[in-house]
C-alpha cells in the first residue's frame, strides 16, 4: 500500500510539471528597486526545492538536538541487555553448582552499573557456599531496602545464613524484622522459623508452626507426624523439673502419640526421674494391654512402685501370653531383684540373656550376684554387660 501511493504520487508530479511545463503563465516579484520576473514552472520547482532543502535542514537540526538522548538510550539499552545476559550466567551458574563463575558473573554486573538486588542476593548466596562469609556480608549489605521486594530477598537470605551457621535467635531475629517490615509470613519465610524454632529447642512455637503449614498444605503429612513427634519426645525429656507441670504435659498430649513406644518411654522415664513410678507402670501397662511391645515392657521393670508384688503379678500375666520375650523376662527379674526374691531374679535373667544378651541384663545379674556376695561372679558380669553398652 506504501510502494503504491508514493507510485501515484510520482504520477502526479508527473502530470503537472507536463501541464505546467506548456503554461505561458509567469510570476513577477518586485522588491523596489529590484524587479524579477520568473516562469511559473521554475518558480514551483524553486519552491519546492526551497521546501524540501528546509524540511531536511529542520529534521537535521532535531535530530543534532536529539542526538545525547538517543546515544544515552543506546548506551542504556547495550547494558541492560548485557546485565540481562550476566543475571542469565549468574543463574546458571548458581543452579549448576558453579558458586564461584555465578558471584563472578553477578559481581560483574554490579560493576557495570546494575543496581537490581537480585545480582547481590546471587553473589552472597554463591559467596556462602564457598563460605567466604565476609564477601556474603558485604553483598548482602549492598542489596538495601529500595523495595519491599529487596527487603525481603535480603533477610531471606540473612536468616538462611544465620540457620546454616547454628544461630536460631538471630535468624529467628530476622524472621521478626521481615514481619515487622509489613510482609506476611509465606510459606517460606514459615520453613524457615520452623527450622529456627527446632534449632533454638522451642517445641511449643515448633508445633504452632507446624499447625500454620498444614493449614496452606505445604508440608508433607508423613513429615508432619515425625516432627510432632519429635516435639512431644523433646518436651517429655526437657520437663524433668516438677510432677505437677509433667502431668499436664501428659495430659495434653494426643492420644494417637501417647499410644506410641517412643513417647510412651519418654513418659515412663520422666515421671521414674520424678519418682513417680506408679504413674510409670500404669502408663506403660495401659499402652502394653493395648499394643504389645517387646523394648516398650523391659522398662516396666525400671521403676517399682509401692506395690511390687502387684506389678510382678501383672507382668506374669503377660509372660503367659509372651514367653519368649526377652525383655519381659528382664523386667521380671529387675522387679524379683527388687523384692528381694533371688532365685526367680536369677531364672528370668538367665532366661532372657538365652534369648537375647543384652547390657542391662548383666548388669542386673551383677547387682543380683553382689547381693548374694558373690563378687567375683559379679564382677564378670559386668565385665560382659561392658560388651553390650
Amino acid at each position: 500500500m506504501k510502494y503504491l501511493f508514493w507510485i501515484l504520487l510520482l504520477f502526479a508530479a508527473a502530470v503537472a510539471l507536463a501541464t505546467s511545463s506548456h503554461n505561458p503563465a509567469y510570476v513577477l516579484l518586485v522588491y523596489p528597486p529590484y524587479r524579477v520576473e520568473l516562469s511559473l514552472t521554475l518558480f514551483v520547482a524553486l519552491y519546492m526545492l526551497t521546501f524540501i532543502l528546509g524540511y531536511g535542514l529542520v529534521r537535521l537540526t532535531l535530530a543534532a538536538i536529539q542526538l545525547p538522548s538517543y546515544v544515552k538510550k543506546y548506551r542504556l539499552e547495550r547494558a541492560q541487555g548485557k546485565s540481562r545476559k550476566l543475571l542469565d550466567d549468574a543463574l546458571g551458574a548458581f543452579f549448576e553448582g558453579r558458586y564461584a563463575a555465578a558471584e563472578k558473573a553477578s559481581a560483574h554486573a554490579m560493576e557495570l552499573g546494575d543496581t537490581s538486588a537480585l545480582h547481590s542476593i546471587i553473589a552472597a548466596r554463591a559467596a556462602h557456599e564457598l563460605r567466604e562469609f565476609d564477601k556474603r556480608d558485604a553483598y548482602l549489605a549492598d542489596t538495601g531496602g529500595k523495595s519491599v521486594g529487596d527487603t525481603t530477598m535480603r533477610l531471606m537470605a540473612k536468616t538462611q545464613f544465620q540457620l546454616d551457621q547454628k544461630q536460631p535467635q538471630s535468624a529467628l531475629n530476622s524472621l521478626k524484622e521481615l514481619s515487622e517490615s509489613g510482609i506476611h509470613k509465606h510459606v517460606g519465610a514459615l520453613g524457615l522459623e520452623l527450622k529456627a524454632q527446632q534449632q533454638a529447642r522451642n517445641w511449643d512455637a515448633v508445633l504452632d508452626v507446624i499447625m500454620q503449614l498444614e493449614k496452606r498444605n505445604a508440608i508433607d503429612k508423613l513429615a508432619v507426624d515425625q516432627l510432632r513427634q519429635q516435639a512431644w519426645l523433646e518436651k517429655l525429656r526437657g520437663q524433668a523439673q516438677e510432677i505437677a507441670a509433667l502431668r499436664a504435659l501428659w495430659k495434653s498430649i494426643p492420644d494417637e502419640f501417647k499410644q506410641r513406644s517412643k513417647i510412651a518411654a519418654a513418659g515412663a522415664r520422666a515421671f521414674g526421674q520424678l519418682g513417680d513410678c506408679r504413674s510409670a507402670q500404669q502408663l506403660l501397662a495401659d499402652i502394653l494391654n493395648a499394643q504389645w511391645d517387646s523394648e516398650l515392657v523391659a522398662l516396666y521393670g525400671d521403676c517399682q512402685s509401692d506395690n511390687a508384688v502387684a506389678q510382678i503379678e501383672q507382668a506374669e500375666k503377660w509372660l503367659n501370653l509372651h514367653q519368649q520375650d526377652a525383655g519381659l523376662l528382664l523386667a521380671l527379674g529387675k522387679l524379683c531383684l527388687h523384692q528381694k526374691l533371688w532365685g526367680k531374679a536369677q531364672n528370668y535373667l538367665d532366661a532372657s540373656i538365652s534369648l537375647e544378651p543384652s547390657h542391662a541384663a548383666f548388669t542386673a545379674l551383677g547387682q543380683l550376684a553382689e547381693k548374694m556376695g558373690k563378687h567375683e561372679q559379679a564382677l564378670a558380669h559386668f565385665q560382659k554387660a561392658m560388651q553390650f553398652h
